[in-house]
């Protein structure tokens, strides 16, 4: 049976719509496969790590007739990657393997069986749906996503924060030592809905979500969450525990706030941040009326020393940060200017877009 006939960009894009989750090693082999199901021209594709499920149906010619079997990602992807986009892919099932012809080219690949494929059994009950623009989910997701803690022992931590209540979507972000919080509208209002999603759904999903006009329908049950967009269904796992009170941890507005041009201080903090060293990432901030003057030295007694002009007329403040905390957040904002707000040398600075409360920053000091 000739499963599947279309060009190579359309097969390995479908493919590597549904791969991203497939892990390269897995103590159930069949994990590292994608799952096929054909039901006349359409071939549905499943991909499962035990707590994430995508899915997606694509119309790929082929015979007609029911099929269904188990191929390896990484192989049949590189396979793909090998053969010119504009090429015609032809996928052939014979007995436990298939044959992938494109041109000239042949290859048989082992396949296993379909049956054997543990699908993610999805909460008997979810929430009432709601919808969110792609565009803007993707850009909330990409303000705070740096923020999560990597193999924390405070798991709640590896995720982040998802509420949604009346029409306001609020995303939060922090690994003990700084804290990202991004905010947006929804159309319609709906009724409060908390949940924490894991690291891995998160990067998934940025990587997934489109930057074009387009919504995606969420809805939570008790222990999993589920959205649907571009004709794909995601289903993850949530993230079990309490989530830090972020309303305690940001700072009210202070008195010391400086207007900073954002590419001008991310070049200063990128300058600098060379001399610091793999195990200390500190750099000393010196703030005076009108300039911003950044230094980092290291083990070899090199040291580095910039400064910018700025709109500041406080306070001199002296503090120290970890550059790299700095060097984040500013990469991942796309405003011209920011505002940021340091109450003295010991407490934690708020970085802010000036008369716009949709996003915030918080970044703990640390000693020089």
């Amino acid at each position: 049976m000739i499963i599947l006939k279309a060009t190579q960009e359309k097969v390995l894009s479908v493919l590597l719509s549904v791969s991203g989750i497939v892990e390269k090693r897995h103590t159930m082999p069949i994990l590292s496969n994608i799952l096929l199901h054909k039901s006349g021209s359409n071939i549905q594709f499943v991909t499962s790590d035990l707590e994430i499920q995508i899915q997606t149906t694509c119309a790929l010619n082929g015979d007609d007739g029911d099929f269904s079997t188990t191929i390896g990602s990484r192989k049949i992807i590189d396979v793909l990657r090998s053969i010119p986009s504009d090429q015609t892919v032809t996928l052939e099932s014979n007995q436990n393997r298939v044959i992938l012809k494109a041109g000239k080219s042949r290859f048989t690949l082992q396949t296993m069986a379909a049956e054997d494929f543990p699908k993610v059994k999805e909460a008997s009950a979810f929430g009432t749906s709601f919808k969110l623009s792609q565009k803007i989910f993707k850009q909330l997701l990409n303000q705070v996503s740096f923020s999560m803690a990597v193999h924390d022992i405070r798991y709640y931590l590896n995720g982040i924060l998802f509420v949604a209540e009346d029409q306001d979507v609020r995303i939060v972000a922090t690994d003990g030592h700084r804290l990202a919080y991004a905010s947006a509208k929804l159309d319609n209002a709906v009724a409060k809905q908390e949940v924490i999603l894991p690291r891995k759904t998160v990067l998934e999903l940025s990587r997934l979500l489109s930057d074009q006009d387009g919504d995606i329908e969420i809805s939570f049950a008790t222990n999993q969450a589920r959205f649907n967009f571009n004709g794909m269904e995601f289903v993850t796992k949530l993230v079990e525990g309490k989530f830090p009170d972020y309303n305690r941890v940001i700072p009210k507005k202070q008195n010391n706030t400086v207007l900073i041009n954002r590419l001008k201080l991310l070049a200063c903090l990128q300058r600098t941040a060379i001399l610091t060293s793999d195990k200390f990432k500190g750099v000393r901030i010196n703030i005076e009326p009108n300039v911003l003057k950044v230094s980092s030295s290291n083990a070899e007694q090199e040291e580095a020393m910039d400064e910018i002009d700025i709109e500041y007329n406080g306070q001199n403040i002296e503090i120290g940060f970890n550059v790299t905390y700095l060097i984040d957040v500013l990469l991942n904002m796309g405003q011209e200017n920011i505002s940021f707000d340091l109450p003295d040398s010991t407490s934690s600075a708020l970085i802010t877009i000036p008369e716009n409360d949709s996003f915030k920053y918080v970044v703990m000091p640390m000693r020089i």
